[in-house]
């Protein structure tokens, strides 16, 4: 089989978290132009089910909206079955869920740190682990779990200590659950994206005053765009990437690299 032939996708189920909008959406459509059947999981079902729906018309893929909260153990098996009972199996799990609250450490709430490390780390714990459970009854898997720069620096001039320590935990749980599985079957796998330019960030009043210091900053000198996440997913989800587990990739413009 020709290296072509690895980056398909075709005959594999897969599933993402926060597939809804922004870096889900584009990472489940590679999937879906790839060949795989989608699982669009979000909290918003009503938009996970128009991003299904275009999907579908898009790429002819057998494409399913499923509403979770990623933070529910509950949910998050049920969603598991969900997509198992649709496919009659789960290749690829893209834990992707996440947000970020800017708040000065020293005035963060307890309710504040603990809503966003429950949704970036247990909620892909969560997610990882209930996907692992298929993947080793199955004997092979590959789970991608979406970290951050921020896992790797410190950034300004926002004040985000609780998703820098979340999405520097989502590095060391894909190190930790890569290990438990090398000889299972079941690769896990983290990427770690810069300012990305979804249209979440592009409109909120909040980070939209930020970006301009951002770009200034970037050795690109500007954002990166959601499609340039996908195929570094891609080539995680499928054969070609048969050696790799436990690495993080990041993707952030050589943002990290001073």
């Amino acid at each position: 089989m020709n290296i072509i032939d690895r980056m398909r996708l075709d005959g594999k189920a897969a599933l993402v978290t926060g597939g809804a909008r922004g870096i889900g959406q584009s990472v489940a459509t590679a999937f879906a132009e790839a060949g795989a059947d989608v699982a669009i999981v979000d909290v918003d079902f009503e938009t996970a089910q128009k991003t299904a729906g275009e999907l579908i018309h898009k790429t002819g893929r057998n494409c399913i909206a499923l509403s979770c909260d990623v933070t529910k153990p509950d949910q998050v098996n049920n969603m598991i079955s969900d997509v198992v009972s649709a496919y009659g199996k789960l290749d690829i799990a893209f834990c992707n869920a996440g947000i970020c609250i800017n708040t000065p450490a020293e005035d963060m709430t307890l309710e504040q740190w603990d809503k966003v490390i429950q949704i970036n780390l247990t909620g892909v714990f969560l997610t990882a682990q209930a996907a692992g459970r298929q993947m080793l009854k199955q004997g092979y898997g590959s789970i991608i779990n979406t970290a951050s720069m921020s896992a790797h620096i410190v950034n300004t001039p926002q004040p985000q200590c609780a998703y820098n320590a979340s999405k520097a935990g989502v590095i060391q749980l894909t190190k930790s659950l890569a290990i438990e599985w090398a000889t299972r079957g079941v690769r896990v796998n983290s990427i770690s994206p810069g300012y990305i330019g979804t249209d979440l960030t592009l409109n909120s009043p909040t980070l939209v005053p930020l970006i301009e210091e951002w770009n200034r900053m970037a050795p690109m000198h500007r954002l990166g765009r959601p499609d340039e996440l996908q195929a570094v997913c891609v080539y995680l989800a499928g054969d070609a990437s048969s050696f790799t587990t436990g690495a993080d990739f990041k993707i952030d413009g050589a943002f990290t690299c001073f």
